[in-house]
């Protein structure tokens, strides 16, 4: 509700509306009586209390008051407001006084509008800005119900303030949720396109998705949502995961290692020579592989692809490296040949470093542990030289469960140039056949 000088003038109770439809302040005489700057703060707190509803009677005081305040308060009144350091008025005082003089006979509640504008009950207020955030958070209710994988993306949204912080008020908040969800709606995008011009064709803009923006923010932790990208920060980890979701940022930075896969005439020549190949998400994108060896192992480190293209040459099993956390050209590469049919198995460091990234990669494809479970850590520890003492906060190992367990025992990290001879001796193991299929 919301007191006017027509709700303030009738009755008793000043926070009742009334059907009085004329203002009977006298506002000449009520401006020289209450708006000298002495009695500022006197008409601040009668104010104060009619958005908290309460009513305009009892004393209220102002601590250490100069003698100015002292003097327009005397004129007030018609007496001295009493002795000490504070000052104090009667707000019933005042409210008879207005009433009496005809200045204001609806009271001081009718005088107090007429000086400072409506006033807004608090409690009203609050009720109203809430319902208002209530309905901001439509879009992404919505969203969350026809997407599940968002449903916890929309509560930690929800629930985390991230989204007034961004904008700071209901109405922008519900413009800025409603694009983030029309954005998520469309993706993922198959094949992948560029992101300035999904964005220009669906948002209007080619710069809507711009760094920085409060919608790139927003969308962007949606697609980590969606796809289930591992957390990271930085441009190159911005451009993987809105490659995740088929967005291209940079179709050239982001690589993939490979040995001795086929299916391009590339890929062909780089197989025979034995050497190892560098794909970029452009070329996996416009002109992936045709053909899918039956398995293909990963590893983690670019030291064991070099060592086996060094080892066997033309005649090393067909070979991946993510090179660290996969990145957009890895899974590219990986979920085209899972399309196609191969399996994978993988390699990566024994630390938790190396069991995060192989649990990132899990999630997006599915692959079975090459040497890289409890067992396999337990009896590298007791065969090889003391490693460097195990760091960092524990971590999951879904394909084993047993394996965290294990580096916290022996506290010891492994990386995967510690057991290259045993990496080494499986890669050796002759050329295998290749299953042709088309993209």
């Amino acid at each position: 509700m919301e007191l006017t000088p027509e709700a303030a003038g009738g009755g008793p109770d000043p926070l009742e509306p009334t059907p009085v439809t004329a203002v009977t302040v006298d506002d000449v005489r009520l401006r020289r009586l209450l708006g000298d700057p002495g009695l500022g703060w006197l008409v601040d707190r009668a104010r104060r209390r009619l958005e908290r509803g309460q009513p305009l009677t009892g004393p209220v005081s102002l601590s250490a008051a100069t003698a100015d305040q002292r003097a327009v308060a005397e004129r007030l009144l018609g007496r001295a407001p009493g002795g000490g350091r504070s000052l104090s008025v009667r707000l019933d005082a005042v409210d008879d006084l207005l009433r009496r003089s005809g200045i204001s006979p609806a009271g001081l509640a009718a005088a107090v509008v007429a000086l400072t504008g409506p006033v807004t009950l608090l409690d009203q207020a609050r009720a109203e800005e809430q319902r208002a955030w209530r309905e901001a958070y439509a879009p992404l209710d919505a969203l969350a119900d026809e997407v599940p994988a968002l449903q916890g993306w929309a509560e930690r949204l929800r629930s985390g303030g991230q989204v007034r912080r961004l904008t700071g008020v209901p109405t922008e908040a519900a413009d800025l949720l409603g694009r983030t969800a029309t954005v998520l709606r469309a993706l993922p995008v198959e094949p992948p396109v560029s992101l300035p011009a999904f964005s220009s064709r669906l948002l209007g803009s080619a710069h809507a998705l711009d760094e920085g923006t409060p919608l790139c923010t927003l969308t962007l932790s949606g697609v980590r949502a969606l796809t289930g990208s591992p957390d990271g920060s930085g441009a190159q980890w911005r451009r993987e995961v809105w490659a995740s979701a088929g967005l291209l940022r940079d179709e050239l930075s982001s690589t993939v290692l490979a040995l001795n896969l086929r299916g391009t005439p590339a890929l062909d020549w780089m197989a025979d020579a034995g050497e190892p190949a560098v794909l970029t998400l452009r070329q996996l994108t416009r002109c992936p592989p045709l053909s899918a060896p039956p398995t293909v192992r990963i590893c983690e480190n670019p030291a064991v692809l070099a060592a086996a293209a060094d080892t066997y040459g033309a005649h090393c099993a067909p070979l991946v490296c993510l090179q660290g956390q996969p990145s957009a050209a890895a899974l590219a590469l990986l979920r085209h040949l899972h399309t196609h049919g191969a399996r994978f198995r993988y390699h990566g460091d024994f630390d938790w470093g190396g069991l995060r990234i192989a649990a990132a990669l899990l999630r997006r494809v599915p692959w079975s542990p090459w040497r890289y479970t409890a067992a396999d850590y337990r009896a590298a520890v007791r065969t090889l030289p003391a490693g460097p003492p195990l760091a960092g906060a524990r971590c999951d190992a879904p394909w084993d469960p047993e394996l965290p367990e294990a580096l916290e025992q022996s506290g010891v990290r492994l990386e995967e140039e510690a057991v290259l001879n045993d990496l080494l001796s499986d890669l050796g193991r002759g050329r295998p056949t290749l299953s042709m299929s088309t993209p």
